[in-house]
């Protein structure tokens, strides 16, 4: 991810101690992250996973905003499931960037074929909320190769064959693969009830919004 650059570094004057680079601390702090990947733990078993990213394995490599929005579903079922821990990036100098260098630590997953109902997503833009509603009558929203990156997530959830423990190179339900050495887990089939995400990424092959309806509003989803 970030790159080595370098340097000559200058003499200090005389009596002053010598100063770190910054790039010496932002480095570090990268490195970090990249270590927190490999602890990131089994949570769709206790607290419930919905959709999720595969950052770089369909195509996801676009620069995130750093604006998290929230996902609600009364109920969602997919086919073909995986979850794996990944980064997602911010463009070059992103005034939501922080002190994160940039960089957000996300539940990486993906769904090969998805149905929600009661779908709704809102992200704040500051005293009001921009709000997708969809999937509200019979007919309920569907997706394939559904992805999202989730920092945030809760719901009741069921799983069919689920493998945990994996190494996310090796998954093959939902068609993505992840880091060599990365923690994951896989099922045939995923239940969940009441979902509730924050998520920071989503992408799909396809993306069908039955009754779709866009709006400001006060409150969020």
């Amino acid at each position: 991810m970030a790159s080595s650059v370098g340097t000559t570094p200058e003499t200090p004057e005389s009596g002053s101690a010598p100063q770190a680079p910054e790039h010496s601390a932002r480095r570090g702090r990268v490195r970090g992250r990249r270590a927190a990947i490999m602890a990131v733990p089994a949570v769709a078993i206790t607290a419930g996973l919905a959709i999720m990213t595969a950052e770089g394995a369909l195509g996801v490599q676009f620069a995130i905003s750093g604006m998290a929005f929230t996902v609600t579903a009364e109920s969602l079922d997919g086919t073909g499931f995986e979850q794996f821990g990944g980064l997602d990036n911010m463009a070059d100098n992103s005034p939501n960037a922080g002190d994160t260098g940039g960089q957000v630590l996300v539940v990486t997953s993906a769904i090969k074929d998805a149905t929600l109902s009661k779908l709704c997503q809102s992200v704040d833009l500051g005293g009001t909320n921009l709000k997708i509603e969809a999937g509200n009558g019979k007919d309920k929203v569907q997706a394939t190769d559904l992805t999202t990156d989730s920092t945030e997530m809760s719901g009741n959830a069921a799983f069919r064959n689920i493998e945990i423990g994996n190494d996310a190179s090796t998954l093959t339900k939902a068609g993505v693969k992840g880091p060599l050495g990365v923690f994951s887990q896989q099922a045939d089939t995923v239940h969940i009830d009441t979902l509730r995400q924050t998520n920071y990424a989503t992408t799909a092959g396809v993306f069908k919004l039955p009754g779709l309806k866009l709006s400001f509003s006060s409150k969020a989803c």
